[in-house]
């Protein structure tokens, strides 16, 4: 029996770490996890860590044709050490999946693609409805659609957004969540049938990325003002804040973010967007702002 393989894909910020946690936490079954999270500090990986999972992180950029090799390793020591039942490898952001399910279907006999479930974000596509190339790709790409964060939207808009999907890519099933909550047994099983061509195209990402970690604790006034104030250049940051009173999961995606509780011994913070390079002093200042306002 050939070890099935679901990838999960879709534009920064779209929830795809959050449909991971949501598959560990409501399907009983031996799940390998493959990462490969865009920055220096794999702030995901650390997201999923406790859940009694097996995880192969690869780091260092994006799970896409430069790393085509490095990805059939760590599937080839997953499936020889665990021998899991399901294998789930969630892309970043970044990465165009063709290549990634070429890659599957030609150079690991051990496995088998059973789906590519592709995570787009609905409040994304209603305030940017331009969508990049690598977007298109993931979502002509996809078996299954999650279109996610709809609570973001009036119920009214939701229509349009599915018709768009429609054009691009008719025969996926389009689903509708609220934070990727949906049965996982929609996403396993589905047994993709169709072949994809090798790509002839080298992918070269757009984004930057720089991280902040400090083990001091943080205002938690001046970190939202912090967070109000990020410059349009930051596409995505994620991490670990640690307050006074508590420590919190940050998720800021294009001027939107939230906090939740989740522990951690320290703050740890990644920064992606585009041509960024030149706001991170003063990003990095701001924080340790942060920090010290916390002792007055």
């Amino acid at each position: 029996m050939r070890t099935p393989i679901t990838l999960v894909t879709g534009p920064l910020g779209s929830g795809k770490t959050t449909l991971l946690r949501h598959i560990l936490a409501t399907r009983p079954a031996k799940i390998a996890i493959v990462m490969n999270e865009f920055g220096e500090i794999a702030i995901d990986t650390k997201v999923i860590e406790g859940k009694n999972v097996r995880i192969a992180e690869l780091g260092g950029g994006c799970v896409c044709c430069s790393l085509l090799g490095e990805f059939e390793a760590a599937v080839n020591e997953i499936t020889a050490r665990i021998g899991p039942e399901i294998i789930v490898v969630e892309t970043t952001g970044l990465a165009e999946p063709e290549a990634l399910v070429f890659n599957i279907q030609e150079v690991l006999p051990q496995c088998r693609l059973d789906g590519v479930v592709s995570v787009i974000d609905a409040d994304m596509l209603v305030r940017f409805p331009e969508l990049g190339h690598t977007t298109r790709l993931q979502i002509e790409g996809a078996d299954i659609l999650l279109l996610n964060k709809i609570d973001l939207i009036e119920s009214r808009q939701i229509g349009s957004l599915e018709a768009k999907l429609r054009e691009i890519n008719s025969s996926a099933a389009i689903v509708r969540t609220e934070r990727c909550r949906i049965d996982p047994e929609l996403l396993f099983g589905i047994g993709r049938e169709r072949k994809v061509m090798p790509p002839e195209h080298k992918h070269q990402p757009e984004f930057e990325s720089f991280t902040f970690t400090s083990d001091k604790t943080l205002s938690h006034d001046c970190f939202e003002h912090f967070a109000n104030g990020l410059p349009n250049s930051v596409y995505r940051a994620k991490g670990f804040v640690r307050f006074e009173d508590s420590s919190q999961l940050f998720n800021f995606v294009a001027g939107r973010w939230d906090l939740e509780p989740f522990e951690s011994a320290e703050t740890q913070l990644v920064f992606i967007g585009k041509e960024i390079a030149a706001q991170k002093s003063a990003i990095l200042r701001a924080l340790d702002e942060c920090a010290q306002q916390d002792k007055k």
